[in-house]
């Protein structure tokens, strides 16, 4: 349990709910900065969904924290990976941020090599087998998940991310065969391929039944098309080393 870990390491919890409007501005008594990593993309409980949460739970959040005196908002979003529910959402509650008077803060990082790079998404590295979206061959900025929670920590009364819109993404952009190679030259296996064409991606966009559906068949077309970022004059704001593929491979 993620709450239990929290409290073991020392931190202080306060419940909130962002579908709860009331819980929110008690919750937000006395804070002075919030950052929002909330989605429902990964962990879910019952009444969440992208409308509820990544939409109107977000907004809720933003307009609570206008309400508490808070003086900075940072929010984790991510940045344009293709036309979805989700990024529809992401970009509305950019936008109610960038309006609320709120000093904000805005990250997009493009896709996390811990979630895109991981059995659950096919990228079965224990088992040395990779399922390819598309080609394999358009190159990806992956970045690690603590990465970014590193720049969400330094965003904090930092100038240089006042009123700010930032894209994220590792060291290096890699196409995913690059990175096949990169993870068989650390576990010292041949990995086998297994190919998912484009069409197949976008049928499966296409057929999609649901927001979140929909949303994750778009991300992974993402992968393939590519998500490259450049983090040259960013890192001149932040003193941030950024977790490679390598690193992460060998981990």
């Amino acid at each position: 349990n993620k709450v239990a870990q929290l409290k073991a390491s020392g931190v202080e919890t306060i419940e909130g709910d962002l579908k709860d409007k009331v819980s929110l501005e008690d919750a937000l008594h006395g804070v002075s900065a919030v950052i929002s990593t909330v989605s429902s993309t990964l962990s879910r409980q019952e009444g969440d969904s992208i409308q509820t949460v990544d939409d109107e739970g977000q907004i809720n959040l933003i307009d609570a924290a206008v309400n508490a005196g808070v003086n900075q908002l940072i929010y984790i979003s991510f940045c344009e990976l293709g036309e979805c529910p989700l990024q529809t959402a992401k970009r509305k509650v950019e936008k109610h941020l960038s309006e609320s008077g709120l000093n904000y803060t805005i990250l997009q990082p493009t896709y996390f090599m811990e979630v895109w790079l991981s059995p659950v998404l096919g990228f079965d590295y224990p088992n040395a087998k990779a399922s390819i979206f598309g080609e394999g061959k358009n190159k990806v900025s992956w970045i690690a998940i603590k990465d970014v929670a590193s720049f969400a920590v330094d965003s904090l009364d930092n100038p240089a991310a006042k009123n700010r819109i930032i894209e994220l993404g590792g060291p290096e952009a890699l196409s995913p065969l690059e990175v096949v190679n990169i993870f068989e030259t650390a576990k010292g296996k041949k990995f086998e391929l297994q190919f998912v064409p484009e069409e197949a991606l976008k049928a499966q966009r296409d057929g999609a039944q649901d927001p979140l559906s929909e949303s994750f068949s778009t991300l992974t077309l993402g992968v393939a098309n590519g998500s490259e970022i450049d983090m040259t004059s960013i890192l001149d704001d932040f003193q941030i080393r950024l977790t490679s593929v390598i690193d992460y491979a060998n981990s």
